[in-house]
C-alpha cells in the first residue's frame, strides 16, 4: 500500500505545546466538546420518547391479554392511560418548543446582525461609489482641459520612441537611439548611470548625433566596463523627459570555456502566475557548481542587471531545488533586491543537496540559471560510523501513531549500515526521545505512543558496526490528529447564502451500540510490524468510538487481544510483536460507552514479511566527456523502480580500486553529471540503487574515462591587425582563438567587406592554415573590414568581431610597420615572457631591434622594459607586481627610427596558476640527457612545442622530441657546450601552459658528469673504506657496496701491495649484503701507510682508500693499545664504571662505582689524599655498586677520592678528584636540590631589623644565591646583609625604613633554572614587621640598660662568729641604677655594725663587722634603674667558733633575679 500523504490540515496545522495557551487550541477544544454535549442531549430526548411509547404500548398489550375485565375498571384505567399519554405528551411539546424556539430565537438573531452587516455594507459601498464616480468625472474634465490648455500655449518634450536595452561583446560597437518632440526643439544630454557623458573626454569613444528628432549614442569598441545604465534627458523650457536603457557587456572569461555543461534532466513546472509588467534580465555573475560540508553555510548569489529597475515593482523571482519550488524556512533566506538574488543556507545538510534553479519571470519571458549544490557528511562522532540520513518525513499521522520514513546515507566509505534509531521531540521541548529499543532495518517506522492532540517533531540516525550517525535534520512538526474527524464535517446551506457546518453524526439515526468496523485489511506489511486499516462502522452513531484488535494464530481457534490496555481512536493500527514464519487472521470490535460492537469479518491469513525486496542493480553505465573538471554518466535503470528512492554514484581514479561517492543524496533520474574531478586524470565509475530496505549491489564498472572537455567548434580568432598595404592589398593577421574545442584548428576562412556595405564576401574559398593573409584585388581608398572563423574536426566556429576600419592606402613611410601576434608564455608572479612576431612591412631599413612597453590596465603612461632596443623577439619582463593586470605593445625600429606600435596586447593578469609546473633536467637509463615537462590540462588537440631562445625546434640532428600522453622529453643527440641556452615549451589549447629552462654551464657540467657516470658505471659503496677497533686491540678495515653479484671480485692493497688472506691479514667478503673486511690481530708501528680496496664487477668498478699517516695512524695505534689494556685489565677484579658522583634528594653527594669480575677475596678500599676514609657501611660487592655519602659537603671535603680493587688476580683503580670544575658542578647539582625544597619566604623581626628567611635541605655560601628588592639585585651592605646557615639563607634588613617596602625575591641558580621564592613585604605585612621590630628593638635596649649585678656575689656564705664579713660586687645600669640591700627580704638597717659603701657608682660593697649567729639568713641586693633591674640573694650561714664547719656545696655565682622597669621609663 502507498503511504498517505499529509492531509492539508496537517500542513497548515499551527502546532503548539501541551499548555494549549494558544486561542485556536482552545476554541477547537471547546467547539468539540459543544458538538458532544448536543449531539448527548439529541440521543436523551429520543431515548425518553421511546421509553414513553414502550410503556403504553406494553400497557395496551396487557390489557388486550388480560381477559375479561368489568367497565369501571376499564374505563378507570383508559382514563388513567390518557391523562399519562396527555401528560408525556403536553411535556414533550413543551420541551420541543422550547428547543424550537430557542433555536428559532437565536436564528431570527443571526439573521437580524446579517441584514444589518449587510445594509451597512451595501450603504458604505454606494458611498464609496458615488464619491469615486465624482472625482474620476472632475479628473477627466480638468484633464482635458489641462490638455487643451497646454495645446494653446506650449509643447513640452515628448517621447514618441525609447530607448532599447542591448547586450553585446566585448569590442563590438553599440548605438542607442531614441525619437522625441517639443517646441523650442529640446536640448538632449546623455548619462551613464547619472553621469554626464563627455566626447571630449575620452576622444572616439562615444559619437552623438541629433537628426530630425532623432538622437543617437555610439559606443565604439565597448569595454566590459561600459555596462552601465544609459539615460537621455531631453530639455527646453516647457519641461523635460528622460528615457533610460541598459547595456550589458559581456566578456568572454579566460577561465571559462565555450560551451555549457550537459544539463540533468530536471524539468521545471510552467509558470502559474505570470507579471504583467516586462522587465529584462541579464545575469552578469553566476554562482558555479558548489562544494560544501554538513553543518556550514553558504550563499548561492547571481548578480543581475534589470530593467527598468523600478523600486516597488520587481519581477517574480523563484528558487527551485530539482523541480521543487523551495519557500524561506529556517534552514534558507531567500533575497532579491540591490541588483542581486541569492539563496541563502544557515545550516546546510544533505536534505539541501541538488540542483538549484534561479528563475527570474516577467512578462517579457523566463531568465534561469542553474547548479548542483554538493554536500558532504560531517566529520562522524565515532572514526567509521556512517553518514546522517536525509529527508525524514511524517506519513499517515493519526491519534495513535506516525509513519516516519527517510532516506539512507552513502555508505560507500564506511561499512554498511545495520539499523536506524528513531528519536522524536515534542513540540516547545528540547527533550529527544528514542523511540525504537532495536535499530529498524529498514526506512519506514511507525512511531505510537503519541499524545492526541500535540504536535511532534522526528528525526534519524544510523547505525552501523563502528557506531552511530550524527543526527539527520528534524522533520516538519506533525499533529497527532485524525483526518477522520474533518471528514465527518459537512455543510448544510440554508436559505439565502447562508450555511451551518455540523457533524454526519447530527444527521444519523439514534444509535446506541456502534456496529462492527468493516473492510479490515492489512495496508502494509513487513517482517517488523503490520499495519491494520479498517472503516468506522456505518452508521457509527453520536458517541466517541474506539476501537479493539484481536489476533489470531491460524489453526488455533482462540483470539488474543492486541491492545487490552489502551484503547485505538483512529481507523488503523501498527502491530508488532508477530512470530516470524506463522500466519494471522484480525478482527477489530468497535466500542463507545453504550458497549461493544460484535467482531468484524475475519481478515485473510497474512505472515509477517517484507513486501519489498532490495533492489536489483543498475545496468550499463556509460560515461561521456562534459567539461574540464566534469563527466557525465549514465545508466540503465533499475529493472523494478517501485519504490525506489533513486540512485548512488561512485568513483574512483582508474587502478586505484579506492571509491569515493559522487553524491550524498539519492537521484531519482539515471543521468548524473560529477563535478570536482581533476583534469586529465582517468576515472571509473559505478551506481547503486535505494529504496527503503537498502542499496542493491553495485553495477559493473563503466570504461576509464580521460576527463578533459567535450569536442566543440573552436571559439572566434581575436586581434585582427593590419600588416602591410600597397595599395592593392592587404596583409591581415590574427591571433589564434582561445580554445580549440578539443580538437586541431584546420584553417580559418577570411571575410571582408567594404564601409558602408552590408553583405560580407569570403576571401578565401579553402581555409588557410597560417594566421597571416594577403587579400588583394582591393580598391585603394576604400576602407574595409575583416571577421575571420577558425574550423576544426567538429565544424567552423564562430566568425570573429568585425575589425576596425582599415583604408586601403600603399605604405610608405620610412618607419616598420607594427609587430603582431603579441602573445604571452611562463606568467608567473612578479615576471612573464612576451613573444612577437617580426613586421611584415620592414620600411626603409631592415628592423634592428624592438622596444616593449606595458602598463597596468586603465593606467595612461606607458613604461619602457628596456633602455634600449632588443634583437630579440622575445622578452623576460621581470619586477612586475603581483596580482596586477598589465598590457604590452611593441615597438620596431630600423636606421630610420621607431615604428609603428603594435595593437595594445590584451590584459594579463601577473599571477602564477595553482599548480604550475616547470621543465626539468635529467638523465635517462641510458645516460641520454633530456629536458621534460608534464601537463595534465593538456587535451586531444594540445601539442607540445619545445623551442631553444623561443625559436621553435623543429628537425634537427641535435635533438629528439618524445611526446607520451601529457608527458614530453626533449633530448640532447650530441651534448655540448653549443647546446647552452634557453630552453622553453608551451602546450597548445590550454589556458596558457608554459616554462622555460636555463642550461647554464655549470647545470650542462652536471648532467655531463651524471651521463658519464650511467654510461661509465661504478659500484655504488653504502660507506666508504673504515676502520674498527675491537676490545682486544684488533683492527678491523671494511666496506660496504650498495650489491655486488655473486661473479664479483675484489682484492686488498697496502701501500701498493696486495695483501691476501693469511692469519696476520684475515680477509673475507660477504656477497649477499655487498661487506668486505680485514682484521689485523697486530696492528704496529709497521702498519702505517694507505689501504685500498679495488672491486669489479662485470663493467662496474669502484675503488675506496684510507690513508693512515701521521697524527691519524697515531690515533688509531694508541686507540688499539688502549683497548688491548683495557682487555687485559677486565681479566681480573675492575671497575666497569668509574668514580663518579651524584647529589641524592637529601642533598647529600654520592660518590659512587660499579665494580665486576669480583670474588669473596676482593679487597675494596676508600681513600682520600692517600688516606684510608672510614665508611659507616661496607661497600656491597656482590651487588656490584660502591658508595659513599658525604653529607653537607663544603670545601673541607677538598681532595682526591680513590677507591681500589685488589685481589690475587690483580687490582684495579679509580680516582675521582672533587676541586675546582667538579666541585662547582656538585654545588650546582645541590643547589637544584635545595631550589625544588625551598621554603617560601619567611619574615623574622630581630632588634636590628627584618630578617627574610627561606629554609632548605641544606645551604653553603657556595651557592650562586641572589636577593632582589624590587626587581633590582641586592648588594651586601651595612643596610641589608644577606647570610645563611646550614638550614637557611636570610636577608637582615638593618634599621628599616618605607623604602625597604615592595617585593622580595630570592633565587638560587642551578646551572640551568632560576629557583625562585617571593615575598610581598609592603602594605600591612611590613606594618606588622615594623611595629614588631620597634618593640623587639625597645626590649634590647633596655636589656642593655637596665641595672644589673655584673659578678662577684657567690649564692652561699659560710663565715665564723666574730669575724667581718664583705660582700663585694661590680653593678652597672645606665643611668646609674639605685642599690638596695635586703635581710630576708626587709631593708637593711645601715649603722656600725651593717654598713654599705658604692664606689664610682660601680662597685658596692657590704660590710658585717663582727658576725654573729643572729647574722645568719638571706640577703638581697636590689640594683634596679628606670629601665629595670635584678636581684640577688646570698644565703649567709654562720658557725660558732671551734664547731665543725657546715658541709655545704661549693659556692657558686648567684643567679640574679630580673626585675620590671619602672612604668615612666622612657621609650629608646
Amino acid at each position: 500500500m502507498s503511504l498517505v500523504a499529509v492531509p492539508f490540515y496537517q500542513k497548515r496545522h499551527k502546532h503548539f505545546d501541551q499548555s494549549y495557551r494558544d486561542i485556536q487550541a482552545r476554541y477547537l477544544l471547546s467547539e468539540y466538546a459543544a458538538k458532544k454535549r448536543t449531539s448527548t442531549r439529541s440521543s436523551s430526548q429520543q431515548s425518553l420518547m421511546q421509553k414513553s411509547s414502550s410503556q403504553r404500548a406494553s400497557s395496551q398489550t396487557s390489557l388486550a391479554q388480560g381477559g375479561t375485565v368489568c367497565r369501571l375498571c376499564a374505563k378507570r384505567v383508559s382514563s388513567t392511560q390518557e391523562e399519562s399519554e396527555h401528560e408525556d405528551k403536553g411535556r414533550y411539546q413543551s420541551l420541543v418548543a422550547l428547543y424550537g424556539e430557542a433555536k428559532r430565537q437565536r436564528y431570527l438573531n443571526e439573521l437580524a446582525e446579517l441584514e444589518e452587516n449587510v445594509h451597512l455594507a451595501r450603504t458604505e459601498a454606494r458611498e464609496k461609489l458615488d464619491k469615486y464616480a465624482v472625482q474620476h468625472m472632475m479628473e477627466n474634465k480638468l484633464a482635458w482641459e489641462s490638455h487643451m490648455f497646454e495645446e494653446r500655449i506650449r509643447r513640452a518634450p515628448e517621447i514618441l520612441v525609447k530607448l532599447r536595452s542591448h547586450t553585446v561583446w566585448e569590442k563590438m560597437s553599440v548605438r542607442l537611439c531614441f525619437t522625441v518632440q517639443g517646441f523650442p526643439t529640446p536640448v538632449v544630454q546623455w548619462y551613464k548611470d547619472g553621469s554626464l557623458i563627455s566626447q571630449a573626454a575620452e576622444p572616439g569613444k562615444y559619437r552623438i548625433e541629433s537628426t530630425y528628432g532623432v538622437h543617437t549614442l555610439e559606443i565604439n569598441r565597448a569595454h566590459f566596463d561600459d555596462t552601465a545604465t544609459y539615460s537621455a534627458v531631453a530639455t527646453n523650457v516647457h519641461g523635460q523627459v528622460s528615457t533610460s536603457a541598459a547595456v550589458v557587456v559581456r566578456r568572454f572569461r579566460g577561465d571559462e570555456e565555450p560551451f555549457c555543461s550537459v544539463g540533468l534532466p530536471v524539468g521545471l513546472p510552467l509558470p502559474s502566475v505570470v507579471p504583467h509588467m516586462h522587465f529584462d534580465v541579464q545575469f552578469l555573475e553566476k554562482f558555479g557548481v558548489t562544494f560544501r560540508r554538513e553543518g556550514e553555510t553558504v550563499t548561492l548569489k547571481c548578480t543581475l542587471l534589470v530593467t527598468p529597475d523600478l523600486k516597488r515593482v520587481q519581477p517574480r523571482v523563484e528558487w527551485y531545488r530539482d523541480d521543487v519550488l523551495l519557500k524561506e524556512s529556517q534552514w534558507t533566506k531567500m533575497f532579491f533586491g540591490e541588483g542581486q538574488a541569492s539563496l541563502t543556507f544557515s545550516h546546510l545538510n544533505k536534505d539541501d543537496e541538488g540542483l538549484y534553479t534561479l528563475r527570474i519571470l516577467s512578462r517579457g519571458g523566463v531568465s534561469e540559471h542553474r547548479a548542483f549544490l554538493f554536500v558532504r557528511d560531517a566529520d562522524p562522532l565515532v572514526t567509521g560510523a556512517p553518514g546522517a540520513p536525509m529527508d525524514v518525513q511524517c506519513r499517515d499521522a493519526n491519534r495513535d501513531y506516525v509513519i516516519v520514513t527517510w532516506k539512507p546515507p552513502n555508505t560507500t566509505t564506511q561499512s554498511p549500515v545495520i539499523g536506524y534509531f528513531i528519536d522524536r521531540c515534542e513540540v516547545g521541548t528540547n527533550n529527544w526521545v528514542q523511540c525504537n529499543d532495536s535499530p529498524v532495518k529498514i526506512c519506514k517506522y511507525p512511531v505510537t505512543g503519541l499524545f492526541e492532540g500535540r504536535s511532534y517533531t522526528f528525526r534519524v540516525r544510523a547505525v552501523n558496526n563502528a557506531g552511530v550517525s550524527r543526527p539527520s535534520r528534524p522533520s516538519e512538526a506533525v499533529a497527532a490528529l485524525d483526518p477522520v474527524d474533518l471528514r465527518r464535517l459537512q455543510a448544510v446551506h440554508l436559505e439565502g447564502d447562508k450555511e451551518i457546518v455540523i457533524y454526519q453524526d447530527d444527521l444519523e439515526g439514534d444509535v446506541q451500540i456502534p456496529g462492527p468496523p468493516t473492510n479490515v485489511h492489512i495496508s502494509e506489511n513487513n517482517k517488523t510490524y503490520v499495519v491494520l486499516s479498517w472503516d468506522p462502522p456505518t452508521p457509527r452513531g453520536k458517541e466517541p468510538l474506539t476501537y479493539f484488535i484481536e489476533k489470531s494464530v491460524v489453526g488455533s481457534g482462540s483470539w488474543q487481544r492486541v491492545n487490552a490496555q489502551m484503547a485505538v481512536r483512529s481507523p488503523r493500527y501498527a502491530i508488532f510483536d508477530l512470530a516470524e514464519g506463522k500466519s494471522y487472521v484480525f478482527r477489530v470490535v468497535s466500542a463507545n460507552k453504550h458497549g461493544l460492537s460484535d467482531p468484524s469479518e475475519i481478515t485473510a491469513p497474512i505472515q509477517a514479511q517484507d513486501a519489498l525486496v532490495t533492489p536489483s542493480a543498475p545496468g550499463q553505465v556509460l560515461v561521456s566527456r562534459n567539461t574540464k573538471t566534469s563527466v557525465v554518466v549514465e545508466w540503465d535503470r533499475s529493472k523494478c523502480e517501485e519504490d525506489l528512492l533513486g540512485y548512488y554514484v561512485d568513483c574512483s581514479v582508474a587502478g586505484s580500486n579506492v571509491w569515493e561517492p559522487c553524491n550524498h543524496k539519492p537521484i531519482g533520474y539515471n543521468r548524473f553529471v560529477v563535478h570536482g574531478l581533476t583534469t586529465g586524470e582517468q576515472y571509473v565509475f559505478r551506481v547503486k540503487a535505494v529504496n527503503a530496505v537498502g542499496t542493491s549491489e553495485n553495477s559493473q564498472e563503466s570504461d576509464a574515462i580521460k576527463v578533459q572537455g567535450a569536442l566543440t567548434v573552436p571559439s572566434h580568432p581575436y586581434g585582427i591587425t593590419l600588416l602591410s598595404c600597397d595599395g592593392q592589398s592587404m596583409t591581415l593577421g590574427w591571433k589564434v582563438p582561445r580554445f580549440s574545442g578539443g580538437s586541431a584548428i584546420l584553417g580559418y576562412f577570411v571575410d571582408k567587406r567594404e564601409a558602408q556595405h552590408k553583405n560580407w564576401h569570403e576571401v578565401n574559398a579553402a581555409p588557410v592554415k597560417e594566421r597571416i593573409l594577403k587579400v588583394e584585388n582591393l580598391t585603394e581608398g576604400s576602407l574595409y573590414e575583416f571577421k575571420i572563423a577558425a574550423t576544426n574536426l567538429v565544424g567552423i566556429g564562430q566568425p570573429s568581431d568585425p575589425s576596425e576600419l582599415f583604408k586601403c592606402e600603399a605604405w610608405t613611410a620610412p618607419e616598420p610597420g607594427p609587430a603582431y601576434d603579441l602573445t604571452f608564455c611562463e606568467v608567473r608572479d612578479t615576471s612573464l615572457v612576451l613573444l612577437w612576431k617580426a613586421p611584415v612591412y620592414s620600411g626603409s631599413s631592415a628592423v634592428s631591434g624592438y622596444f616593449v612597453d606595458y602598463k597596468e590596465d586603465g593606467s595612461e603612461e606607458w613604461t619602457s622594459a628596456s633602455e634600449v632596443p632588443t634583437a630579440n623577439r622575445y622578452l623576460k619582463v621581470c619586477d612586475l607586481h603581483q596580482g596586477k593586470t598589465y598590457v604590452f605593445r611593441v615597438r620596431a625600429v630600423n636606421s630610420s627610427g621607431v615604428g609603428t606600435p603594435s595593437d595594445t596586447s590584451e590584459p594579463v593578469l601577473v599571477e602564477a596558476r595553482p599548480g604550475t609546473k616547470e621543465v626539468s633536467a635529467g638523465v635517462d637509463e641510458e645516460g641520454n640527457i633530456f629536458l621534460s615537462f608534464d601537463c595534465p590540462e593538456m587535451t586531444d588537440a594540445s601539442q607540445f612545442t619545445w623551442c631553444k631562445s623561443y625559436e621553435e625546434i623543429g628537425d634537427d640532428e641535435k635533438f629528439r622530441i618524445d611526446t607520451v600522453g601529457d608527458h614530453s622529453r626533449l633530448y640532447f643527440q650530441n651534448p655540448d657546450v653549443g647546446d647552452l641556452g634557453t630552453y622553453s615549451v608551451s602546450v597548445s589549447d590550454t589556458d596558457g601552459v608554459s616554462s622555460s629552462f636555463v642550461l647554464d654551464e655549470g647545470e650542462f657540467e652536471r648532467l655531463m658528469a651524471l651521463s658519464n657516470e650511467i654510461r661509465n658505471p661504478t659500484i655504488p659503496l653504502k660507506s666508504e673504506l673504515a676502520y674498527e677497533i675491537f676490545d682486544r686491540g684488533q683492527v678491523r678495515f671494511w666496506l660496504q657496496a650498495e650489491q655486488l653479484s655473486p661473479d664479483a671480485t675484489f682484492r686488498f692493497v697496502i701501500n701498493d701491495r696486495e695483501v691476501s688472506d693469511s692469519d696476520t691479514h684475515r680477509i673475507k667478503c660477504d656477497k649477499s649484503t655487498g661487506v668486505i673486511e680485514m682484521v689485523m690481530d697486530q696492528f704496529t708501528t709497521d702498519n702505517e701507510g694507505t689501504y685500498t680496496v679495488q672491486i669489479h664487477d662485470g663493467k662496474a668498478k669502484s675503488q675506496s682508500s684510507l690513508v693512515l699517516i701521521g697524527d691519524a695512524f697515531k690515533a688509531v695505534l694508541e686507540e688499539a693499545e688502549f683497548q688491548r689494556k683495557e682487555f687485559l685489565r677486565k681479566q681480573g677484579p675492575h671497575f666497569a664504571e668509574q668514580l663518579h658522583w651524584d647529589v641524592t634528594e637529601e642533598c647529600e653527594v654520592r660518590v659512587f662505582c660499579k665494580v665486576a669480575n669480583t670474588k669473596k677475596e676482593t679487597v675494596f678500599k676508600w681513600l682520600k689524599d692517600d688516606a684510608l676514609y672510614e665508611t659507616d657501611t661496607p661497600p656491597d660487592l656482590e651487588r656490584g655498586v660502591c658508595e659513599l655519602l658525604i653529607p653537607k659537603m663544603s670545601k673541607k671535603d677538598h681532595g682526591e677520592y680513590k677507591a681500589t680493587l685488589k685481589d690475587d688476580r690483580g687490582q684495579d683503580a679509580s680516582i675521582l678528584e672533587i676541586s675546582g670544575k667538579v666541585y662547582e658542578d656538585i654545588v650546582l647539582a645541590m643547589s637544584r636540590v635545595c631550589g625544588l625544597s625551598a621554603s617560601p619566604l619567611k619574615v623574622l623581626c630581630t632588634p636590628e631589623g627584618i630578617r627574610l628567611q627561606c629554609f632548605m635541605k641544606y645551604f653553603t655560601e657556595e651557592m650562586r644565591v641572589n636577593w632582589y628588592h624590587k626587581d633590582a639585585k641586592v648588594a651586601s651592605s651595612e643596610h641589608m646583609r644577606a647570610g645563611g646557615s646550614e638550614e637557611m639563607a636570610w636577608l637582615q634588613i638593618c634599621e628599616p625604613t618605607e623604602k625597604d617596602k615592595g617585593k622580595y625575591m630570592f633565587e638560587i641558580f642551578d646551572g640551568k633554572d632560576n629557583h625562585q621564592r617571593v615575598l610581598d613585604l609592603s602594605g600591612q605585612a611590613f606594618d606588622d614587621a615594623f611595629a614588631e621590630f620597634q618593640q623587639l628593638k625597645a626590649a634590647a635596649f633596655a636589656e642593655k640598660n637596665r641595672g644589673k649585678v655584673i659578678g662577684g656575689l657567690p649564692d652561699v656564705v659560710t663565715i665564723m662568729e666574730g669575724k667581718t664579713l664583705n660582700l663585694t660586687c661590680t653593678v652597672f645600669g645606665n643611668p646609674d641604677p639605685e642599690v638596695v640591700w635586703f635581710k630576708n627580704d626587709k631593708d637593711l638597717e645601715l649603722n656600725e655594725h651593717f654598713s654599705v659603701k658604692v664606689e664610682q657608682a660601680k662597685y658596692v660593697s657590704m660590710t658585717i663587722k663582727g658576725v654573729t649567729a643572729e647574722d645568719s639568713g638571706k640577703y638581697s641586693i636590689n640594683v634596679k634603674n628606670k629601665y629595670g633591674g635584678e636581684k640577688i640573694d646570698v644565703t649567709v650561714s654562720v658557725y660558732k667558733h671551734g664547731e665543725k664547719i657546715p658541709d655545704l656545696q661549693p659556692p657558686q655565682q648567684a643567679q640574679p633575679k630580673r626585675l620590671p622597669a619602672s612604668d615612666s621609663a622612657p621609650a629608646p
